[in-house]
């Protein structure tokens, strides 16, 4: 899950393998002619009518003349290159795959250090130590060559060695562009390696894992369809073992024999209330620090945990599932998880995965993934691009609701292209909620709060503004209760610049000016308190320290009113159904285009 195929620039050399008791030979196109030593079989396409003669048959590998099996599968291309593949311990994946399947040998020639390790071939026919060669001591002169070099330089060597060698090469080299494995975040191509790994199986719990994923609610729900194809394509168990200086250790010791060789069949474990234990600081019960890696004695085991194996618990983690179980049965599955979605794979996957091993259930209820951040080039921002933007400076210019905005500006499941302009709107539009709340509580104010209740509004006018907010309501609940929290925030700023900042202040604002609490100012002021009141609410997810200050200026004080507004319920229609629709219904559309009218006609003078 942590590799990524990058193109890169190479190259096929066609080697000829020549087969067994025949002057025939295979003609072998090979990206990676230093694994020719680690060659343990031939494989061609079945229906491929070119080979089919020499299925069963056995070739020798050029330079080292090891006898290795032909053997037919359906995975060879006969599209690509010759159409014949060298299985090598191992080039890459599908060589793991092979290597299985028909039982092969292990031949490893590169070490964990990335060099050819000191190998010898023996005779094939007489059990001669090493590995089998009908001509060791040719075979050892050339690999006596490469023994100690690096994987790169070796692919130079050993191509310059069989280019001098007669019979070798078929023909000249064909430089290619192709699709190598990378550490996601490295430079440099993956080698595979055998080691002893822990490993958790799951091959057998992929249709069970495609059930618990559609238990759970995808937001975008197209990203579901990732989860289900990453699942149907899974070809190995969880390796859950890492090989890195820090992490989670493994908490686990081996037995050793009396020759001091470590016994990995003889575990020894701790009871689970024993836990954790770092077995390469401690010992065993039952053994001491001196009879660490001796005979005897003991090993502790070196590796840690995957980071997702852990990770993949922060469900469980927070609702304390191992220390207070009643308060786990509460919380545990969660509501939901916010992530994005390259790691759909990877944390989406083995939370779900530990989630069901460990309880047959689901660790969440929603799922909501989130896009990429472009930069201007339109590439993931990433440190390890070095392209990402700080966010000090952005909350020092723009300010941390600005900020905020921006993100929910971003839809589910979409890439966000990192763009100032969008902060300066955040800006502006906090600059305006804090002068229109400005203006309506300096309207209001000074009635009595307890006259401002629904009631009081009695204005058509001002009944037809609240009968706007019906709608937006409707339409912003119903965005956010589908986890479209961009959606809602493009309605409710829809609202709040053109009802009401563009056209309802000026409306209400010559009545609020009366010097008497007439019906028609108190109908004003009670319809600009309940919207604002209402507008200040659905703005406050989006930006909560704006929304926070007009709340304690103009609503804290009310006993009837949260002392914050993010205490506040989110507002709902039975606030204002006690206030009549106008009696014309087209009334505010109406009432817009007279304005309208009005301005044009100011304009025009």
């Amino acid at each position: 899950a942590e590799v990524a195929d990058k193109e890169v620039q190479s190259a096929y050399h066609f080697l000829r393998f020549p087969i067994m008791d025949s002057d025939e030979y295979l003609v072998i196109a090979t990206t990676r002619p230093e694994l020719l030593p680690a060659c343990v079989a031939v494989v061609v396409h079945p229906d491929d009518a070119r080979y089919a003669k020499y299925v069963g048959k056995q070739a020798l590998t050029p330079l080292f003349a090891a006898p290795v099996p032909i053997i037919a599968d359906d995975k060879a291309d006969p599209e690509k290159g010759t159409g014949v593949v060298m299985v090598c311990t191992f080039g890459d994946q599908t060589d793991v795959e092979w290597w299985l399947q028909y039982d092969l040998p292990m031949r490893q020639s590169l070490g964990v250090d990335g060099r050819l390790l000191a190998i010898r071939f023996g005779a094939a026919n007489d059990g001669a130590a090493g590995w089998a060669s009908v001509d060791p001591d040719t075979a050892n002169a050339v690999y006596e060559q490469l023994a100690g070099m690096p994987a790169k330089k070796a692919q130079h060597a050993i191509v310059e060695i069989a280019e001098n060698t007669p019979g070798v090469i078929d023909r000249p080299r064909q430089d290619i562009v192709h699709a190598v494995k990378f550490f996601e975040k490295g430079d440099r191509p993956l080698e595979l390696i055998p080691a002893r790994q822990w490993y958790a199986r799951i091959m057998d719990k992929k249709d069970a894992l495609i059930k618990q994923g559609n238990k759970i609610q995808w937001h975008p729900a197209f990203m579901a369809k990732r989860y289900e194809h990453w699942v149907e394509g899974l070809n190995l168990d969880w390796c859950m073992s890492r090989q890195r200086f820090f992490g989670v250790p493994i908490p686990v010791w081996y037995k050793m024999d009396e020759h001091g060789n470590c016994l990995y069949d003889e575990i020894i474990l701790l009871d689970a209330d024993a836990l954790p234990v770092d077995p390469l600081d401690e010992a065993p019960p039952g053994y001491d620090e001196s009879q660490r890696n001796q005979p005897n004695g003991f090993m502790g085991d070196p590796d840690v945990f995957d980071t997702w194996a852990t990770s993949s618990l922060t469900p469980q983690i927070a609702s304390r599932w191992v220390d207070q179980p009643e308060r786990h049965k509460k919380l545990f599955p969660m509501d939901i998880r916010p992530q994005s979605h390259e790691i759909i794979r990877t944390w989406a996957f083995y939370t779900i995965v530990k989630a069901y091993m460990h309880e047959r259930e689901i660790p969440w209820k929603n799922v909501v993934i989130s896009g990429w951040i472009l930069d201007p080039d339109r590439k993931k921002m990433s440190k390890s691009q070095g392209n990402v933007v700080t966010p000090e400076p952005l909350l020092d210019e723009y300010g941390a609701d600005s900020v905020r905005y921006w993100a929910a500006r971003a839809r589910l499941g979409v890439d966000t292209a990192y763009d100032e302009q969008v902060f300066k709107v955040g800006k502006k539009l906090c600059t305006k909620l804090f002068n229109a709340a400005k203006f309506a509580i300096g309207r209001f104010c000074d009635v009595d709060a307890a006259k401002l209740t629904p009631d009081a509004v009695t204005q058509e006018v001002d009944r037809a503004m609240i009968a706007e907010l019906r709608p937006l309501l409707k339409r912003a609940t119903t965005a956010f209760d589908a986890f479209d929290y961009a959606q809602a925030l493009s309605v409710i700023e829809e609202f709040f610049w053109r009802m009401f900042c563009d056209n309802y202040l000026e409306i209400a604002k010559p009545r609020t000016y009366d010097e008497e609490l007439t019906p028609e100012r108190l109908s004003a002021c009670a319809a600009l308190r309940l919207s604002l009141r209402m507008i200040v609410r659905l703005f406050a997810p989006f930006t909560p320290y704006i929304t926070e200050e007009i709340w304690q200026w103009a609503f804290a004080q009310d006993p009837d009113m949260n002392p914050s507004v993010h205490k506040s319920p989110w507002p709902t229609l039975a606030e204002i159904e006690n206030i009549p629709a106008p009696q014309q219904e087209a009334l505010w559309t109406v009432t817009l285009a007279v304005v309208e009218q009005i301005r044009k006609a100011k304009a025009d003078a």
